[in-house]
């Protein structure tokens, strides 16, 4: 009963759209068309949040191939790295696959808009909608053959034949009703489900049997034509960590390896259903995949502009990294060839400031030398007053415990 009244939200809006759109135009054909281009521009904004994020995605392809292959054999490192990327990048995980479920949750309850034309079209509830079938069926059988989910797409352009029969039967139904809905488009029953084998002795070499067919075969085939497409865009857009276009990995990759797949998968479902529903819901996918193409593209050149930049930025950034390691490079070179032997001056801190020390003393020294000549004192340095080493600079080298007479006694006794 939850999921009925959440659909109803979507549903019973867009029946009256339906409606005000086959009034307007007093041709369901050319209100159906214009009915998949209102909703494909409703869903236009969450279209274009799947895009971003997908196109997002598409530009990472190299860098988090580079990093499955880094951590190929630590998952938790490689997932670490992955979500960093995507943190650095501003990119949800799953996001782009997120907003793209949207549209198709949105999708499937304006299909059945189309597909129950009498509740949605007519404003009957469903019970009414059954007993309409029931009369219609009681009366000429034959008429429904196939998928029960498409026999009030069938019973609505049949209500008006039958007319007094459903008034006897359903004496509460409204005039609206009664007047039920005509499926013709330019020659074609867009209530009939197209029949594929033309050696069938029910075939008939008119516009209304080649129409129908022909509407089925350009929704599956346009399918190859839109995955194509969205192919080309895709790989475009995957570049590097650089921001330079990376055609090998976006070949390569597993998005690409999908769409292939999917490429020649979808196209066979689409026409394996376009020869078992009625022409109306062919007509509908076909009409949404076109425009949905279109956006893609506008959705596209737009993101690319931004993402171009983007790149073009990050392309500065590497050149200018570039361009400093070669002038480091440069010096290093430099510095080689002025000294080939490699042998360079102590210039740790530890012995610059050693030097300061001893320099500051000297002069104190020579300082207070210079006054005490003046003053007529000569200070004159006596063998105890020299380092025990006899180095100015070392005057503990032999150690704090050397003694020059500690063996003399023994060297008078020998």
């Amino acid at each position: 009963m939850l999921a009925f009244h959440i659909a109803d939200i979507i549903q019973v809006p867009f029946g009256y759209l339906m409606e005000a759109l086959y009034r307007l135009t007093n041709n369901y054909g050319f209100a159906l068309i214009l009915f998949s281009v209102i909703v494909q521009l409703v869903l236009l904004p969450i279209t274009a949040k799947s895009k971003k994020s997908m196109m997002k995605m598409s530009r990472l392809t190299p860098q988090l191939q580079e990093i499955q292959r880094r951590y190929a054999n630590d998952p938790a490192r490689q997932n670490q790295a992955m979500q960093d990327l995507y943190r650095e990048e501003g990119v949800s995980m799953g996001g782009g696959c997120l907003w793209s479920f949207v549209p198709m949750l949105l999708l499937l309850p304006l299909y059945t808009v189309v597909r129950q034309p009498i509740v949605y079209m007519l404003h009957e509830n469903m019970d009414v909608a059954n007993q309409i079938v029931e009369v219609i069926k009681g009366i000429n059988p034959e008429l429904f053959g196939g998928n029960a989910y498409y026999h009030q797409m069938i019973a609505a352009q049949y209500i008006p034949q039958y007319a007094e029969a459903i008034k006897a039967a359903i004496p509460t139904i409204g005039e609206i009703a009664l007047e039920g809905i005509n499926f013709g488009f330019i020659g074609i029953d867009l209530g009939a489900v197209p029949q594929f084998n033309v050696f069938a002795s029910t075939w008939a070499w008119n516009w209304a049997h080649i129409g129908a067919l022909l509407i089925a075969l350009c929704s599956a085939g346009y399918q190859v034509v839109s995955m194509l497409i969205m192919q080309k865009m895709n790989d475009s857009l995957v570049t590097d960590k650089d921001g330079i276009q990376d055609k090998e990995t976006a070949e390569n990759s597993q998005t690409a390896q999908t769409n292939k797949v999917m490429m020649w998968t979808m196209p066979l479902m689409m026409l394996w259903i376009g020869f078992t529903v009625p022409c109306a819901l062919s007509l509908y996918w076909f009409v949404g995949g076109v425009v949905r193409t279109i956006e893609d593209v506008i959705l596209n050149n737009r993101y690319r502009k931004i993402y171009d930049a983007e790149d073009a930025e990050r392309l500065k950034r590497r050149l200018e990294q570039d361009r400093i390691e070669a002038e480091k490079e440069r010096i290093r070179a430099q510095r080689r060839a002025e000294n080939p032997d490699g042998i360079t001056e102590n210039t740790s801190k530890k012995r610059l400031q050693k030097q300061q020390r001893d320099a500051e003393a000297a002069q104190k020294a020579a300082a207070a030398k210079e006054y005490a000549m003046k003053k007529g004192k000569l200070v004159e340095e006596t063998e105890e007053n020299l380092p025990l080493s006899g180095i100015a600079d070392r005057p503990y080298c032999k150690g704090r415990a050397y003694d020059p007479n500690r063996y003399a006694s023994d060297a008078k006794e020998n």
